[in-house]
């Protein structure tokens, strides 16, 4: 029997940098965030803490309503 190899633990990407708040006009960061279909990727995937994936999907809803996001790919 093969041993498993060890998954690398994901940290927050706000944490680690220092971003207290998730900023809805940057809409570069916010794609980071989104699937190929533009859905919002759980916090399991992209290892967000749950504060900040509260506020990053908040963020992503408010850009998507003032255009900055689409809300289906094309």
């Amino acid at each position: 029997m093969k041993p498993q190899p060890l998954k690398k633990e994901k940290v927050c990407y706000f944490c680690v940098n220092n971003l207290k708040e998730v900023d809805y006009k940057d809409s570069q960061l916010l794609r980071r965030f989104l699937s190929s279909y533009l859905k919002i990727l759980p916090k399991k995937r992209t290892g967000v803490c749950s504060k900040h994936q509260r506020k990053l999907s908040t963020s992503i809803k408010r850009a998507r309503l003032i255009a900055l996001l689409p809300f289906v790919p094309r």
